[in-house]
């Protein structure tokens, strides 16, 4: 968290941030996650690290909800600790933020492909180069098998 500070609104950098939802503490459920979300008006960092301990993830100015939609603003961005922090931001091409519902979270999208996607049991998910962050794949193959995931908020 403290490497993503520079990355975050200026409004955010010093702002508490607290453990919202965990794998280790709170099971895997992508429900179990919608529901420990902080206020609408606050935002989110996911974190994950997958069986290959590659760590990634997104930051949304939105809380991660379930949505019939995309929403959040472009302030939302993916990153990449594949080896050094790399952060992808919104590129203006299109508004696919984040998109959730019991079975999919996505975050960032076009053409059919999501730049972070996870499934609703939160063991599988996947990332491919998208037109809303131009970004690499996060982890190091597109599909990938989840081993932690955090959710944090501000406190």
């Amino acid at each position: 968290v403290p490497q993503l500070g520079p990355h975050l609104p200026p409004r955010l950098t010093q702002q508490p941030w607290r453990l919202l939802y965990s794998t280790v503490r709170d099971g895997f459920s992508l429900r179990t996650l919608y529901r420990s979300g902080a206020r609408p008006d606050s935002p989110a960092l996911l974190l994950i690290k997958d069986t290959e301990a590659q760590a990634f993830g997104a930051f949304s100015a939105s809380a991660i909800r379930g949505s019939s939609g995309f929403y959040g603003t472009g302030e939302t961005f993916l990153f990449s600790f594949c080896p050094e922090l790399k952060v992808f931001r919104w590129t203006g091409r299109n508004d696919f933020f984040v998109k959730g519902d019991v079975n999919l979270l996505m975050v960032g999208g076009g053409s059919g492909r999501f730049g972070l996607w996870l499934d609703g049991d939160l063991h599988h998910g996947g990332s491919q180069p998208c037109e809303t962050f131009d970004n690499e794949t996060l982890s190091h193959r597109e599909e990938f098998c989840i081993q932690d995931l955090e959710m944090w908020g501000l406190a």
